[in-house]
Formats: C-alpha cells, sequence, structure tokens
C-alpha cells in the first residue's frame, strides 16, 4: 500500500506541472503525451490501434460530387514570362470533379508567379470519398524556417523564442504546417541554426535547409554531426519516396508504426520535393503509409518523409493577405483551427517569400 502510494505521488509530482505548462491543445492530449513520454507509450499506442481499428472506414459508399474549395482564382493575371507551374494531379476517379488536381494561389493578389499553389483531389477509387489536400511551394521564391515550439525540441535552445511565429516573420508569411514527430518518439535528429540539437542519425528521412537556401529531403548519411554547409535539418522515420520510388517496406514494415501501426488508416501528412527542387506537402483523413506516399508520388514529389499523423498534429495553413490576415486550412475537416500557428504551439515550419 505504502508503495503504490509513493508511485502516484510521484506521478502527481510529474503530471501536475506539466498540465500546468503552457499548452494550445486540450487537457486529454496533454495528458495522452505525459503518459506517452512517461513510460506508457506502449499502453497508449495499443489503445489507438485499438480504436482506430474499431472505426476503420469501409469500402465503397455514394460518390462527391464537390471537392472543398481551396486558394483563389487566377483570372486577369496572365503573363508573357516563362514561368515554372506544376502540371496538375492526374485524378484517379473518372470522371474528375470541378477543380480536381487543379492547382490554385494560395494567396490574392500573388501575381503570376505564386509562392503557393494549392488542389485537392479524390485519393482511392476505393474509397471514393476520401480527399487529399496538397500544397506545392516554390523554392526559389520562398524561405523555409523552422520554428521551435513550446515543447519541441525538448532540449533548451538559445533564442527559443515564444513557440509562435514571430511578429517579424508574419509580413512575408505565406505558408505554416507542422514539422514532424517529437523528438523522442522519432528518435531522430535535428540541427538547428548550424548546431546539433539532437544527435543525427544515419538513413533516416531528413527535410535540410543549407546555408545557400536551397531545401531538399534526403536519405541523412552524414553521420552525428551537423556538417559546414547545413542550417536547419528534421529528421523523421525512414524515407517513404526515394529517387522516384515507393519504399518497398511500406505496407509492411515496423518503421512507421512505433505510436499508430503504419497500416491504420488515420490523418496523415507528409512532405516531399519535387524534380525541380521545390517542396510538396499532402494531408488526408483515412491514410495509411503507403497510401500517402502513392498522394504525394502523384503529386509530383520524388523524395518524400512522413511528418505528424492523428487530426490533433496535421495542419498547413496558408495565408490570403500579407501580415498573415485571413489564415485557412488547407481541408476544412482540419481539426486544429487556422490561427494555431500565430499563437504559442510545438514546433512550426514556416516558408516565407
Amino acid at each position: 500500500m505504502l508503495a503504490a502510494l509513493a508511485c502516484l505521488v510521484a506521478a502527481a509530482t510529474s503530471y501536475v506541472p506539466a498540465m500546468r505548462a503552457k499548452h494550445n491543445v486540450a487537457l486529454g492530449v496533454s495528458s495522452v503525451e505525459w503518459l506517452r513520454h512517461n513510460g506508457g507509450n506502449p499502453i497508449v499506442s495499443e489503445i489507438e490501434n485499438w480504436y482506430y481499428e474499431l472505426n476503420a472506414p469501409e469500402k465503397g459508399g455514394p460518390a462527391l460530387t464537390t471537392l472543398p474549395k481551396v486558394g483563389v482564382n487566377s483570372e486577369g493575371e496572365g503573363s508573357k514570362a516563362k514561368v515554372y507551374r506544376p502540371p496538375n494531379v492526374a485524378p484517379l476517379i473518372h470522371p474528375a470533379l470541378a477543380g480536381e488536381g487543379v492547382w490554385k494561389k494560395a494567396a490574392a493578389k500573388a501575381g503570376p508567379q505564386p509562392p503557393v499553389l494549392l488542389t485537392t483531389f479524390r485519393s482511392d477509387p476505393e474509397y471514393p470519398q476520401f480527399v487529399a489536400g496538397v500544397a506545392w511551394i516554390d523554392s526559389s521564391r520562398t524561405h523555409l524556417a523552422y520554428v521551435p515550439g513550446l515543447a519541441e525540441p525538448p532540449e533548451p535552445l538559445e533564442n527559443r523564442g515564444s513557440g509562435e511565429v514571430p511578429l517579424a516573420m508574419r509580413k512575408r508569411l505565406v505558408a505554416t504546417f507542422n514539422g514532424g514527430f517529437p523528438l523522442e518518439t522519432s528518435n531522430a535528429g535535428l540541427i538547428y541554426r548550424g548546431k546539433v540539437v539532437e544527435t543525427m542519425v544515419n538513413g533516416i528521412a531528413t527535410i535540410v535547409e543549407y546555408r545557400s537556401g536551397r531545401v531538399d529531403v534526403v536519405r541523412w548519411h552524414q553521420g552525428p554531426r551537423a556538417p559546414a554547409d547545413v542550417w536547419f535539418a528534421k529528421q523523421n522515420l525512414p524515407p517513404i519516396i526515394y529517387e522516384g520510388k515507393l519504399n518497398p517496406d511500406l505496407s509492411d514494415g515496423p518503421e512507421w508504426g512505433e505510436t499508430v501501426n503504419n497500416a491504420i488508416r488515420v490523418w496523415r501528412s507528409g512532405l516531399g520535393v519535387d524534380a525541380h527542387g521545390n517542396l510538396i506537402y499532402a494531408a488526408a483523413n483515412y491514410q495509411t503509409v503507403e497510401s500517402l506516399a502513392k498522394i504525394l508520388q502523384r503529386a509530383g514529389a520524388v523524395r518524400a518523409l512522413e511528418l505528424d499523423i492523428n487530426e490533433d498534429w496535421t495542419s498547413f495553413i496558408t495565408y490570403r493577405h500579407p501580415g498573415a490576415l485571413e489564415p485557412s486550412n488547407l481541408l476544412p475537416e482540419m481539426l486544429r483551427p487556422p490561427e494555431r500557428y500565430l499563437t504559442p504551439t510545438n514546433g512550426i515550419s514556416s516558408p516565407s517569400t
């Protein structure tokens, strides 16, 4: 009895301060994350997998007649200049719905070379109600910034900030999106401002920003330290697409299933690069890691990694006007509000022009 009481007191000593710390998620979510990080990860994972299997979607169902509206129309902004734009995404289901796979600019008055384009398409003929949201980010016109959050990364950082997009960055902000698994969950590395925050791991998919400003998704092979030319690097599990091909282990490999099994259908998000070095982000509900990879591949990604999963963590937000005004979620059913990254939160990636 005394031993049990001592355990409860010890748990409360950890739990209460953790819940009193700043959060931008519900108490229940914070409690689950506390349990996960305090030895309860196997229990949480088992319950999550059981819940998602019990609520798995059925194949078929009535066909959609419309798709969510994304972006703004581009009429009247023609240009004679030769500007690269990605080809529209070829629909998987026919007849195609209005606007399906057609890129639209994310911001009003973005001109003939918009830095961010958006589209949606039905991602799986066997599940005709599933809709994927995809964003294309012009790497030649944007700068990718990693903004540390309130709790991620957990290690002490110089100039951590307030856990939100800084006011000075908002004038030119074009998009924000979730930054990937917590370091404790991904067992991978982070380089921030040229310094190693968490030891880098060879073989892991990594979003890299070089000091030149170029960004890429690579399979890391440069060892535990920060190379001289790397400014930022965030790792997250093995690649799901590499050199244009799907990872052969997606259907049954355990690498993407430490928390939620890789074949469980949940909200998933991913980030890749196309053959021109531009970023491609994708998110959708009811996805396996394999179906997410196929969405990114269809949208043009030649290398890609999985980012966050579950509805509480998956966000892609664009801003229709300068100053981060009129924020909008990529998909209307995304749980978190579009103002999410303008208030203190977890780790953020934010392209700006």
